[in-house]
């Protein structure tokens, strides 16, 4: 048994992608969850000290398979990657993670004649989704009749797909687009979303190593927990008893609101998770509706 091997035996595996749109939001994430570990920039793989933990670091499109088939306990891949190496029945998607969303997305010259799906069908498409374009094409294809020679031609690249039709390889791409600045800079425009995705916490569909379960559950509650954090403020104010249903309508919680009483019998205090993106508006309503005293309170970390 080699060094390497010795190393990781018995301890809980965990792949991380190494570069990419995903990697510095899963440095975060491991910080938030209090996994403290020091790797070498020339090695992968690398030993948590405070937890029994082996963190591998791999290129995101590898990790399903690595969970799927391998001895890979857990991962942080995109949900894209999942459909594409066809690990969709061998792997769990355990938690959204709320990051790396973006659109699979077919694209087209914007001043070209093609301007629909139809118009691309049986023309060249390039893609580092060799899978995903497949399927979707093939029952583009069936739809229009297209048999033999006259099907749409896939063809894979592994980089710089954005240029294929501008250099002269395909009539029309599929890629990722997140905010759309490269594909508005390469003269394309998007006539079709093939899926919507976002980066999960994954696991094996067939649990490798049942001793490590409990430290399986306790990483995934952390994470779900640093998710929560980063998604969720707490607001707090005061109301009128009266008033109570209205303002618990407006502060549901994620569950249920707290309601606790106050020194004055006719006023309660209510504490609820709210969303960072409306809690703007959800101030005013509460304002609206007789709240007052409302604070809100930045989450560093909760368990959910």
């Amino acid at each position: 048994m080699d060094l390497l091997s010795e190393a990781i035996t018995g301890r809980l595996l965990f792949a991380i992608p190494k570069k990419g749109r995903l990697a510095e939001k899963c440095l975060d994430i491991l910080a938030g969850a209090d996994i403290q570990f020091s790797r070498s920039h020339r090695l992968d793989v690398c030993l948590a000290t405070n937890h029994n933990i082996a963190l591998v670091f791999l290129p995101a499109a590898d990790i399903p398979s690595f969970v799927g088939k391998g001895d890979v306990d857990l991962g942080i891949t995109g949900q894209d990657v999942i459909i594409e190496a066809q690990m969709s029945n061998l792997v769990t998607e355990t938690l959204p993670l709320g990051f790396g969303r973006c659109k699979l997305q077919v694209q087209v010259p914007e001043k070209g004649p093609i301007n629909t799906l139809d118009d691309l069908a049986g023309k060249r498409i390039v893609t580092s989704f060799e899978v995903v374009a497949a399927e979707y094409f093939a029952a583009v294809d069936d739809r229009k009749g297209l048999v033999g020679d006259q099907r749409t031609k896939i063809q894979y690249v592994g980089g710089s797909v954005e240029a294929a039709c501008a250099l002269g390889l395909a009539d029309g791409i599929v890629d990722l687009v997140e905010s759309g600045e490269t594909m508005r800079a390469a003269g394309l425009h998007a006539i079709a979303t093939v899926l919507e995705t976002e980066a999960c916490l994954i696991r094996s569909s067939s649990p490798k190593h049942a001793h490590l379960s409990p430290l399986i559950d306790k990483i995934t509650s952390r994470i779900a927990g640093v998710v929560a954090s980063e998604r969720y403020v707490l607001c707090q104010y005061n109301i009128l008893r009266d008033r109570l249903h209205d303002a618990t309508e407006i502060t549901p919680g994620r569950r249920a609101a707290t309601v606790s009483p106050l020194d004055d019998s006719d006023w309660v205090a209510v504490s609820a998770m709210v969303e960072k993106k409306k809690v703007a508006d959800v101030m005013d309503r509460l304002v609206a509706v007789g709240a007052e005293d409302v604070l809100v309170i930045r989450l560093q970390n909760c368990r959910v």
